[in-house]
């Protein structure tokens, strides 16, 4: 028999049989792991099964490369709270959409466990929580292979006036080298010239669109572009409310 047991954010529930379901999870140790739940449906198991809430989960099976099975306990509710504010819900719906969709399953990411974890616990913060959405959205990206430069100005010019990134390159351009062709590039929101969250208090409803435009582009042509769908659904419904939002302001 093989086991073992860790720390999960909960991924995705999909119904499997009758009252069961498969659920996947993002663990510490094992990375996206997936197993069969049974009682899913029941009403103790309903509110500790919701994407973005942590749990402790025991896996077994009788051989490693089977489905298995989950043994799942409680161990921070995070979404309950989150459940009067639709925009917070949307993203951190998104985050575990991406996670799940993208990361290899059972491929070590403890890197992705914390991040993941840290952004949940901002959501909380009205101030920063969604340029923190979409520092972590490049951090994700980063720690698969697809990592965005904003050190420096990709084409030599003044790194203190850093205005763009080059859509070829994932790099930064600034105002004065992208004059001539600055159609083609995509616009670099100012609290990503900051370093870590300094920025992020400053950062308006239009600032956070634009970063997640910018980073919708890199999803959809760098870790999804061999993915026939595309960009999950509930990334999409995020950056659709973000622009909303912004057009009613």
């Amino acid at each position: 028999m093989e086991s073992w047991r860790d720390h999960g954010i909960v991924l995705a529930v999909r119904a499997h049989g009758e009252g069961g379901a498969v659920v996947s999870v993002l663990t510490e140790t094992y990375g996206r792991h997936a197993g069969y739940v049974r009682g899913a449906g029941s009403s103790r198991l309903r509110g500790i099964l919701e994407p973005g809430n942590l749990v402790q989960v025991e896996w077994r099976s009788r051989v490693a490369d089977q489905l298995g099975s989950f043994a799942i306990e409680p161990e921070r509710a995070i979404t309950g709270p989150l459940l009067s504010d639709p925009l917070k819900l949307a993203a951190l719906t998104s985050a575990c959409a991406l996670c799940d969709f993208a990361l290899p399953e059972r491929e070590a990411h403890p890197g992705l466990f914390h991040g993941l974890l840290a952004l949940l616990d901002t959501m909380g913060n009205d101030d920063i929580w969604g340029a923190a959405y979409v520092m972590w959205e490049i951090a994700f990206m980063r720690e698969l292979g697809f990592g965005l430069d904003f050190s420096r100005c990709v084409a030599g010019g003044d790194s203190n006036r850093l205005a763009y990134i080059s859509p070829k390159s994932g790099r930064a351009v600034s105002v004065d080298a992208a004059a001539p062709y600055k159609e083609k590039l995509l616009p670099l929101p100012g609290f990503l010239k900051s370093p870590g969250l300094d920025g992020a208090g400053e950062a308006g409803m239009d600032d956070v669109l634009t970063g997640l435009k910018m980073n919708a582009y890199f999803l959809e042509h760098w870790v999804f572009v061999h993915h026939s769908r595309g960009l999950p659904e509930p990334r999409l419904i995020l950056q659709d409310r973000f622009d909303r939002l912004g057009r009613a302001a």
